[in-house]
């Protein structure tokens, strides 16, 4: 029977949840982290260095058949990722055996698990045909992830009925064409995904479409003719390579792509040769150039010193040309125009201020993301030259500078405290956040005794954090400068920002109405609106959030504040707060 007939219920894509005649696991009782681990640890384990593999496929099939509820795909790869492989050919007969003659997808699942590990090229074409089973999608991409980029990535394009933009890329890879290909890149649209953006990136071989243009051009970008939409490519290279940076519901998809080294140094070759000065690009150059700074993309390995500098160079150096600088100093423009060319500017000074290298030490750089996509306000954490947070946790944003600046968390004691740094971007409940305690040990500050993990009973890796050690001095130096930096506010945030400390002087505002400050900022669709959320508990103990906000009209942000700050020392906010 063909994998298609297999398939009663028709053709499926990631856009679908579980098939809809399958039973939930609500009904059934429920196992626990630890009993599954133990259970398929104990199974495996002699399984992996059967000389016959048939038999220990059958047998694994037998017992996993028996396990109830079944084990989940997630569960079988932390499992395997941590099992020791003795006899490597061994486990990998076996992995090739349950691919092949699997009955189950749990069974499968093993052995797609142990391919991570252990899979070669020859895998591939089997691995495609699994792909074409709904309960396999995602376990076949994960595998091939590590033997074959570009097919996991076409597996992920034909995966996406709801998307069918990427259904025409799909089918312009399919026929081979490159012009068509290029059309289609180019064609996406800007309300795709982080990992659709990269999948795509991928799958069209973005690096090699950007260095078949240089090609042409040749050295000088004179000789020869690139290709008509040569422009439109760099365009829309550097959105997918901003796009991949978002951090606000994934983690950074910029640390899965593998090209991205040679994608961001296309990027400055090609925005030199081929980009007009607008304030898109000049946005996403700028955007580039923050993120090769001091975010997840210093991550990656560039082959030595002085290589991600020369990329940051370059790119502010087409900024810093008189017709790009022409494109951010416009003035009466509308909002939200208004807004990104305010942003891009208070951007740009602060790169121009900070070092692109690395640096011993701590560093506090504090990143707003381009307001045409807004995303959070980060106080980023480089330490000795690398981003700490994407390096250690990777599954949210640092959090705000009002947060770990303003509030005086970093500040080192010799009292030991625990500082929260990042949230997961689902929740701390579902997936962790990132703790550290700061304390000063003579002359030095000590950032020790790391948490990291996901609550109970997640599966979900724990990593070990080393020790970090700073020269005391200079950490003071650093937290004093950062705390006392507020060059990348704008002014409603400004406002919100002085209401918080003047809330902080004189709590005596909101207790007298029996209410608390939850949280304050701007809204996340207006820039130009400062938002207090206050929250008040009833005698019942239930609670109640309200949100005041309050217009930028013109007025200073220290006007604003004293004014909200006198209002709330004479009118109860829950008569005015919504």
């Amino acid at each position: 029977m063909s994998v298609q007939q297999a398939e009663p219920e028709g053709p499926w894509s990631l856009e679908y949840a579980t098939p809809p005649d399958r039973p939930g696991p609500r009904n059934r009782a429920r196992r626990g982290w630890p009993q599954t681990r133990d259970e398929l640890t104990d199974m495996l384990t002699p399984l992996l260095v059967d000389p016959d593999a048939a038999s220990a496929a059958e047998a694994l099939q037998r017992r996993l058949a028996a396990m109830d509820p079944p084990v989940r795909h997630h569960s079988i790869h932390l499992i395997v990722s941590g099992l020791p492989l003795e006899n490597e050919a061994r486990a990998r007969a076996l992995a090739r055996c349950l691919v092949r003659t699997g009955r189950s997808v749990q069974s499968v699942c093993v052995g797609l698990a142990l391919l991570i590990r252990l899979g070669e090229p020859q895998d591939v074409p089997n691995l495609e045909t699994l792909g074409l089973l709904r309960d396999l999608v995602r376990p076949v991409i994960h595998t091939l992830d590590t033997i074959d980029r570009r097919t996991a990535a076409l597996i992920h394009l034909r995966n996406r009925a709801g998307k069918p933009e990427l259904g025409r890329l799909r089918g312009a890879l399919d026929a081979g064409d490159d012009a068509d290909v290029r059309e289609r890149l180019v064609a996406l649209p800007r309300t795709i995904g982080p990992e659709d953006a990269r999948r795509a990136a991928e799958a069209a071989e973005l690096v090699r479409l950007l260095e078949l243009d240089e090609a042409v051009a040749g050295p000088s970008g004179r000789a020869g003719a690139p290709h008509v939409r040569a422009p439109e490519l760099v365009a829309q290279a550097a959105w997918l390579l901003f796009q991949m940076t978002c951090v606000r519901d994934s983690s950074p998809e910029i640390l899965s792509y593998r090209e991205a080294v040679r994608a961001y140094e296309s990027l400055a070759r090609g925005a030199a040769r081929h980009l007009a000065p607008t304030l898109d690009h000049y946005a996403l150059l700028l955007s580039a150039a923050q993120e090769l700074s001091s975010g997840a993309g210093v991550l990656h390995d560039w082959g030595g010193p002085g290589r991600r500098e020369a990329v940051v160079s370059e790119l502010l150096a087409v900024l810093d040309r008189p017709a790009w600088r022409t494109a951010v100093d416009r003035e009466g423009v509308p909002g939200s125009v208004r807004r990104r060319t305010e942003w891009a500017r208070r951007a740009r000074r602060q790169l121009a201020r900070g070092p692109a290298g690395p640096v011993e030490g701590l560093r506090i750089e504090v990143a707003e993301r381009d307001p045409l996509e807004p995303g959070t306000v980060e106080a980023r954490i480089v330490a000795d030259g690398r981003p700490l947070v994407p390096a250690v946790f990777g599954r949210g944003a640092v959090h705000s500078p009002e947060w770990l600046l303003d509030s005086g968390r970093l500040r080192a004691t010799e009292e030991p405290r625990e500082v929260e740094l990042a949230e997961a971007y689902c929740s701390e409940g579902c997936c962790g956040a990132l703790y550290v305690t700061i304390r000063r040990v003579g002359g030095e500050v000590v950032w020790s005794d790391w948490r990291c993990p996901p609550p109970p009973p997640s599966a979900l890796h724990v990593r070990e954090i080393p020790e970090l050690r700073f020269d005391a001095a200079a950490y003071d130096a650093e937290i004093r400068r950062a705390e006392n930096d507020h060059t990348w506010t704008w002014p409603a945030r400004k406002a919100a920002r002085l209401i918080v400390a003047g809330l902080r002087d004189r709590p005596e505002l909101l207790t007298r109405w029996g209410v608390e400050l939850s949280w304050a900022g701007t809204a996340f669709n207006d820039m130009d609106q400062t938002v207090l959320s206050l929250r008040y508990a009833g005698e019942d103990g239930s609670a109640t959030y309200f949100m005041w906000r309050i217009q930028e009209d013109g007025t200073l942000p220290e006007d604003r504040a004293a004014d909200a700050l006198r209002r709330l020392a004479s009118e109860d906010p829950r008569t005015y707060g919504a």
